[in-house]
């Protein structure tokens, strides 16, 4: 296999299409987050582009006892009620320096291909710590962007996120200045600890009245709820832990004879 092979699944006619990504990061925020946009879209997505690379980890996946070889995919939205969609998903990111700019100018490409000059890379911030109410950070490559997002709810932070944004949405920021693109991230704030359904929602909600789309959440929800279950028992064996060390005699407690 060559280092980049992109195969055209489908062709289809986007009016005025814009790029969301959601590849895996922090929370896997970005990737629950589109990917919850394909469940609800479903009805109206073609899959119309398979990135393969070998820069992703060499393996496949495998659903019902069938393997795919690790790629990326493109699906193309037709929304009659606002933007057109092209969708990035997948389960990894490249492994090396060279694969992200690999991987990114391809990603663009596509996008240049179907129309879009505008994009929203999603993901995650970490606060280190759970939290109960989710905000969107964001950041722009042009200054034009901000009024627009702020009115939305977006946080735009001075020095945040801490060291900047890597991976394929910190260079679709950065590359898709220099080609034109307009381009946002959106960033829900997660522990980082765990896959973060809320924080997804978070971002979810701003890319509904920025994208004029209409989305249900209850499969969203669902999932959030099995994650509060699981940090309940994890928050239930640090008290225990907690308990514990509480409980262990000190050297005072064993020099007292009876």
């Amino acid at each position: 296999m060559d280092e980049l092979e992109i195969d055209a699944v489908a062709e289809v006619e986007l009016d005025d299409p814009v790029l969301v990504e959601g590849l895996p990061g922090v929370g896997h925020v970005g990737s629950l987050a589109v990917e919850h946009l394909l469940e609800e879209l479903e009805g109206e997505s073609t899959l119309v582009r398979r990135v393969y690379s070998r820069e992703f980890p060499p393996q496949v996946s495998v659903e019902d006892g069938v393997t795919e070889l690790t790629c990326a995919k493109l699906h193309a939205i037709s929304n009659p009620d606002g933007r057109d969609l092209l969708l990035l998903t997948g389960d990894h990111q490249a492994q090396t320096n060279d694969g992200h700019y690999l991987l990114t100018d391809a990603f663009l490409d596509i996008a240049d291909e179907f129309g879009a000059d505008e994009a929203y890379a999603l993901g995650g911030v970490p606060t280190g710590e759970l939290i109960e109410e989710y905000a969107v950070v964001g950041a722009v490559n042009d200054e034009s962007l901000l009024e627009s997002l702020e009115d939305s709810g977006v946080e735009f932070r001075e020095d945040e996120p801490a060291g900047g944004i890597v991976g394929v949405s910190g260079l679709l920021l950065g590359l898709g200045e220099r080609r034109g693109f307009d381009v946002a991230c959106l960033m829900g704030e997660t522990s980082g600890y765990l896959v973060d359904p809320k924080s997804a929602r978070a971002v979810l909600e701003v890319l509904e009245t920025v994208l004029e789309v209409e989305l249900d959440y209850e499969s969203l929800d669902e999932r959030a709820d099995e994650m509060e279950d699981v940090i309940g028992k994890i928050q239930e064996m640090e008290q225990q832990q907690q308990q514990q060390q509480m409980d262990v005699p000190t050297d005072d407690d064993l020099r007292y004879i009876g």
